[in-house]
């Protein structure tokens, strides 16, 4: 199992320092990341990803509202083989006519994207599993009109935010899911007050286990009210360290 770490988590370090950010997560322990508005800092972050030897399988970029060639492209350089949107607004969730229009729109990027060799993906937030469209959640309804090829970044967080058991909804998606993002916290809005990985309410690992298809679980915070360098590090050790315990269990 492999664990990456969103690098939005770190934004702000990043803004001041991307070279000794990295560095720092590479310290700790993580192997993978997950750039952001990976196409302004592709120079930079790939130097700093070689330097400390992180490797980025997956990246977020906005598909739908940026060029596509261009995200591809830095894509590639980077060694990203799955690039995923990370948000569409929630207006867009709403009926079924919007949601069958972006769905037909990331197929439609997927298409490019495989030009470049790179697979699209999609991160949801609340929205998604809030809105109901023919007795089913939103982000249920679009993966069924998501060409075979595309992927889902399951972020479990924001689905029981949402209202809904993420053991059920990974278990209704399949084989579509290849990567969650890991947080936790009270399972509100309020996301200062999330917490590193096993010290809220999410039920992290039963999460990580009805994920049967995952390539790698993905540790974010949006926001937090602690040292966020020590809170990744608690996730990273909790998250190891259960994996280890479960292994070892099934050996």
């Amino acid at each position: 199992m492999f664990y990456s770490l969103q690098l939005y988590t770190l934004r702000n370090a990043i803004q001041e320092d991307l070279p000794a950010t990295l560095r720092r997560v590479a310290e700790i322990g993580f192997t993978q990341v997950e750039p952001y508005n990976f196409v302004a800092t592709a120079k930079e972050l790939g130097a700093a990803l070689k330097e400390n030897g992180l490797t980025a399988p997956s990246g977020h970029a906005p598909l739908l509202s940026q060029d596509q060639d261009g995200i591809f492209a830095a894509a590639k350089d980077l060694g990203i083989t799955t690039v995923i949107d990370p948000f569409i607004p929630a207006d867009r969730w709403q009926s079924a006519e919007d949601v069958q229009a972006t769905a037909a729109q990331l197929n439609e990027a997927a298409k490019k994207g495989a030009e470049y060799g790179i697979r699209v993906g999609y991160h949801n937030h609340q929205w998604e599993l809030e809105s109901i469209i023919e007795g089913r959640t939103a982000l249920e309804y679009f993966a069924d009109l998501l060409d075979p090829e595309l992927v889902l970044e399951v972020d479990t967080y924001w689905v029981a935010v949402g209202g809904q058991d993420p053991v059920d909804i990974l278990t209704k998606l399949g084989n579509r899911v290849k990567f969650i993002h890991i947080k936790d916290g009270p399972l509100t809005t309020d996301t200062k007050a999330q917490l590193p990985a096993g010290k809220g309410k999410m039920a992290v690992l039963d999460v990580i286990a009805a994920a049967k298809s995952l390539e790698a679980g993905v540790v974010e915070f949006d926001d937090y009210d602690g040292d966020i360098f020590d809170g990744i590090a608690q996730s990273l050790k909790f998250l190891q360290e259960s994996t280890s315990a479960t292994a070892a269990a099934e050996a």
